[in-house]
C-alpha cells in the first residue's frame, strides 16, 4: 500500500520569485468499503470536496489570509452530512454530539500585526452549540486580548464566540439519521423510533461506518503563512468527555516556522543576503489516540527541523509508524515551497488539492490518484 501520493499528479510549481498559494483538504480517514461506494454516492462526496477547495481558493486567489482559506474549506464540510464534523459528526455512548476543532498558524496573519508569533494556535473540545466549530476556533484566535489560553472546552468558548457575532445551535441540529443509527447499532440498541423526522436523504449515508476521522485543510498563502485547521465529531460511541487529537496541539495538528542552521543554511544567506526559512503546516485523520501517543503532527516537522527530512519522508514516516503501533489513518501536510503532501495507511482518505490553476483535485481509496 502507498503511503503517499504519485509525485508527478501533484508537481510543485512555486518559483522562487514568490509564494504562490495551495490548499489541500480532508474529510477523514479510515476503513472505507469500497462496495458500498455507488456511482450517485460517489458523486456527491466528490461535489463536496470540489467545492470545499474552491470556497477555500477563492479566498487564496484574492491575496486573503490561509487561515480564512482553511475555515472556508472546512465550513463547507461541517455543513455536509456525509462528513464527521458539524452537522455530520458523529454521537458519542450517551447518545450526545461533543464536537472537536483547532487552528494553527506558522505566523501570524499578516492582517494582524498585534497578534504576536508565540500566539501559535488554539484547541477547542466537548463543544455542543457551535454550528461551526471551525469559525469558533478562528473567532478565539484572532481575539488575543481576551483569550489568554491555547485549550479550552465546553460553554465559555462559545458563548464567547457569540459575543463577537458566531452562531450557536440548539444541539438537535447535529442530529442525523444515517449518525443515530450506527450509534444505535454499534451499541446493541433499537434503531426505532427515531428521536427526530429525518431531513436527510436514505441515500446519503456516509461510507464510513462508525467513523473514527475528521475533516481538515492546510492553506499556504501569497503572504507565506500557512494555516491548519481541523474539525470533528471525534469517535462513534465514545465515552462521554473524551478528549481526541482534534484539539490537542502536537497530536492531530500543527504549523510551525523556522530557520535552519548549518552549511548549507549559511550558503543560502551568503547567496541570496536572505535567511533560508522553512514551514510546515499538518492535519490528522484517523485513530485519534494513537494520534496522541505518538504526538504525530508535530513529529512531522521535528522530523524536518532536526533530521533534515523532506516533507514527503517526514509525513509518510510518521504515517508508517501509526500503523505499526495499531493506528490508521493519514495526514496532509503543506510547506512554505507549496509542496503537498497526503500519506495514509489505510483504504481510503477523502482528499483533495488545488493550486493556482484554481483546478480541484481529489480522491478517496488509497489507490486512487487526484485528479
Amino acid at each position: 500500500m502507498s503511503l503517499s501520493e504519485k509525485r508527478p499528479l501533484l508537481p510543485s510549481n512555486i518559483k522562487k520569485k514568490g509564494t504562490k498559494p495551495v490548499l489541500v483538504i480532508h474529510g477523514g480517514a479510515g476503513t472505507l468499503d469500497r462496495s458500498r461506494l455507488t456511482p450517485e454516492l460517489r458523486v456527491k462526496y466528490i461535489a463536496a470536496l470540489e467545492q470545499a477547495l474552491l470556497a477555500g481558493n477563492d479566498v487564496l486567489a484574492n491575496g486573503g489570509e490561509a487561515l480564512d482559506a482553511v475555515v472556508a474549506a472546512v465550513t463547507v464540510l461541517e455543513d455536509c452530512p456525509l462528513f464527521n464534523s458539524g452537522k455530520g459528526a458523529v454521537f458519542n455512548s450517551a447518545g450526545k454530539n461533543e464536537l472537536e476543532a483547532s487552528v494553527m498558524l506558522s505566523r501570524p496573519p499578516s492582517n494582524r500585526p498585534d497578534i504576536l508569533p508565540t500566539r501559535r494556535g488554539i484547541g477547542v473540545t466537548l463543544i455542543t452549540r457551535a454550528k461551526n466549530p471551525s469559525h469558533l476556533v478562528r473567532a478565539l484566535y484572532l481575539a488575543p486580548e481576551s483569550i489568554h489560553h491555547a485549550f479550552l472546552s465546553g460553554a465559555y468558548p462559545e458563548d464567547f464566540a457569540a459575543s463577537r457575532g458566531e452562531t450557536l445551535v440548539d444541539p438537535s441540529y447535529f442530529w442525523t439519521e444515517a449518525r443515530w443509527r450506527e450509534h444505535r447499532r454499534g451499541l446493541g440498541l433499537p434503531e426505532d423510533p427515531l428521536p427526530y423526522p429525518s431531513t436527510t436523504d436514505s441515500s446519503d449515508a456516509p461510507l464510513d461506518q462508525l467513523p473514527k476521522g475528521t475533516v481538515g485543510a492546510v492553506a499556504l498563502d501569497a503572504q507565506g503563512c500557512i494555516a491548519c485547521l481541523t474539525s470533528t465529531g471525534g469517535l462513534t460511541n465514545k465515552l462521554p468527555g473524551r478528549v481526541g487529537d482534534t484539539p490537542t496541539m502536537g497530536t492531530g495538528f500543527w504549523a510551525e516556522e523556522w530557520k535552519p542552521t548549518g552549511p548549507l543554511a549559511r550558503l543560502w544567506r551568503k547567496l541570496t543576503r536572505k535567511p533560508l526559512r522553512v514551514a510546515v503546516g499538518v492535519s490528522g485523520t484517523g485513530d485519534g489516540d494513537y494520534f496522541i501517543r505518538l504526538n504525530a503532527a508535530s513529529t512531522v516537522a521535528h522530523r524536518m527541523k532536526y533530521l533534515g527530512e523532506s516533507l514527503d519522508k517526514a509525513t509518510s514516516a510518521v504515517v508508517e509508524d501509526l500503523k505499526l503501533n495499531g493506528g490508521l489513518g493519514g495526514l496532509i501536510a503543506v510547506n512554505q515551497d507549496g509542496q503537498v503532501a497526503l500519506p495514509l495507511n489505510c483504504s481510503g482518505m477523502y482528499r483533495g488539492v488545488i493550486r493556482t490553476d484554481g483546478v480541484p483535485k481529489t480522491a478517496i481509496f488509497d489507490d486512487e490518484i487526484l485528479a
